[in-house]
């Protein structure tokens, strides 16, 4: 099946360009530059979620986009205890989570669904895009993700390696190994997942993985406040199919997005988006699947501004800054109840958090820089999690498109 799903992208990747009508990159910059800063979750690489679109219209011509992401991911070891019986559900809801006592020993007695998790690696995600335009209003974009697990040594992983991040905490801010990353070794994969039915997921160093191919379509309506405001919208429906033994399944999405453009002296302009999508997983299962999370849904709400700034030869300079909140990944009420296991003694915080902030929404800034040519744009981005979700903690990524002659 990944055979099969190379030779449909490569056949996408050699669809002739019939006409670059670009005389300057002012063509070529379509809304705001957002590329592909979807977070390297050990969860999420798994799930085909939705990449928020904040273009004003479909290219002009096919666009192929080359994206290269690499992320920090860390959970220590540690183990949750979900009880069947209503009435020590509602007995443990009454006390905070790390004070709660429950017999997990005898399962006829207090009967209870059982999970582990441990995270530690640096994921990299490679993925290779190509947008179509179909008329004016419509447009189709196929991309295809892969990921590769490893250590995260140097130079390969220079800012998201275990030694950049502990050099920071160490030197500049979290205090001495805040989250045991030293205490449990750095650059090492432990990477392994039990889920509440007994499936398990684990991964080695260097295992290289198809996790999917996503079709996205996208239309621009064509409205009256598009000319008098300069305010422009999209909405996108999304089907991904997941090729990874994990979770080979269906997900299905629905996307909008709004745009403010604001033009300023020398050509210079501010863009502001808002956008939201909503993505139905696990729709289809083709086997037996890993429960990455008992919400079917997720749900995503993202805020983007950037500041563009023009050179003389038309090429331009874009910053941008983008907020992006995702629902959780398991139903919250659990939260309630759950006893949660794990090394507290041993390490300075955060050892709850493999499965504490499954129950959370996730949050993550990145900051967005992109050179714009008439012939390619080049996108360097970096995201950071300040609530320390640490799922990513850290993360990089380069994104090259340009347009297919």
């Amino acid at each position: 099946m990944q055979k099969t799903l190379f030779i449909i992208i490569l056949s996408f990747i050699g669809i002739p360009y019939l006409s670059a009508q670009q005389k300057d990159s002012l063509l070529f910059k379509n809304g705001i530059d957002n590329p592909n800063i979807l977070s390297t979750h050990h969860f999420g690489i798994f799930s085909s979620r939705i990449h928020q679109n904040f273009k004003i219209k479909p290219p002009k011509s096919t666009t192929l986009s080359l994206n290269s992401s690499s992320g920090n991911n860390f959970h220590p070891f540690v183990e949750v205890y979900l009880p069947k019986d209503p009435e020590v559900r509602k007995a443990l809801s009454q006390v905070i989570w790390h004070n709660r006592n429950f017999n997990f020993i005898n399962q006829e007695t207090t009967p209870a669904d059982y999970m582990n998790i441990v995270i530690d690696a640096v994921i990299k995600e490679f993925r290779v895009g190509a947008n179509i335009p179909l008329g004016k209003h419509n447009e189709l974009g196929i991309s295809l993700r892969s990921y590769l697990i490893t250590k995260g040594k140097y130079p390969f992983s220079f800012f998201t390696s275990d030694e950049t991040i502990e050099w920071f905490h160490s030197n500049i801010s979290g205090g001495e190994d805040p989250y045991g990353r030293r205490y449990y070794g750095l650059n090492q994969v432990n990477f392994k997942y039990t889920d509440r039915n007994g499936n398990t997921l684990k991964l080695e160093p260097n295992d290289f993985f198809i996790s999917g191919i996503e079709f996205n379509h996208y239309y621009y309506p064509s409205l009256k406040i598009n000319s008098n405001k300069n305010i422009f919208i999209s909405f996108g429906n999304h089907l991904g199919i997941n090729t990874a033994k994990y979770n080979s399944s269906i997900d299905i999405g629905f996307s909008a997005s709004g745009i403010k453009k604001i033009f300023l002296k020398n050509k210079n302009e501010f863009n502001i988006g808002i956008g939201m999508n909503l993505l139905r997983k696990n729709l289809i299962n083709f086997d037996d699947v890993i429960d990455l999370g008992n919400n079917k849904f997720l749900a995503t709400v993202e805020a983007n501004i950037e500041f563009t700034k023009y050179t003389k030869k038309g090429n331009y300079h874009a910053f941008g800054v983008n907020y992006q909140i995702q629902s959780r990944y398991n139903k919250l009420k659990e939260a309630d109840y759950y006893k949660l296991l794990g090394k507290w003694q041993e390490i300075n915080g955060g050892w709850q958090n493999g499965f504490e902030k499954l129950y959370k929404a996730l949050s993550n800034w990145s900051f967005i820089y992109t050179y714009g040519h008439s012939k390619y744009k080049l996108s360097l981005y970096f995201k950071e999690d300040f609530l320390v979700n640490n799922a990513p903690d850290f993360q990089t990524g380069i994104s090259l498109s340009f347009p297919v002659f």
